[in-house]
C-alpha cells in the first residue's frame, strides 16, 4: 500500500492517492509527497479513490497539509471519497476546510 503522487505538467497541480490504508504508517510518505517539490504546487488534490481504511490520524495528515498549502488560501480537494469516509469528513467538519466530492 502506498501514496503515489503526480504533478502536472505545467506543476500548478498536484495530486496525491492514497492505496490502502490511510493511517499514522503513511505518514511520512504523505508528508514527503508534498515537502519534497521544489516549487509549491496552486492546486493540490487528494485522491481516495483506492483508500480502504482513514483514521484519526489521516485527518491529522490532511490538516498539516492544509497548513503547508496555505491554510485558508490553500485549494485542496479531496475526491472519489466513499460515502463513509465523507460522513466522518463531515462530521469532523472538514467539509468546511476543504472541497470534499
Amino acid at each position: 500500500m502506498s501514496v503515489v503522487t503526480e504533478v502536472s505538467q505545467d506543476g500548478k497541480k498536484l495530486t496525491i492517492s492514497i492505496e490502502g490504508r490511510f493511517d499514522f504508517g503513511r505518514h511520512q510518505e504523505f508528508r514527503e509527497s508534498y515537502e519534497r517539490l521544489n516549487e509549491k504546487p496552486e492546486s493540490i488534490v487528494v485522491d481516495l479513490k483506492k483508500a480502504t481504511y482513514l483514521d484519526s490520524s489521516a485527518l491529522g495528515m490532511l490538516l498539516l497539509l492544509r497548513d503547508h498549502a496555505g491554510g485558508d488560501e490553500s485549494d485542496i480537494r479531496v475526491v472519489n471519497s466513499s460515502s463513509d469516509v465523507k460522513k466522518i469528513l463531515a462530521i469532523s467538519n472538514f467539509d468546511k476546510l476543504f472541497d470534499i466530492s
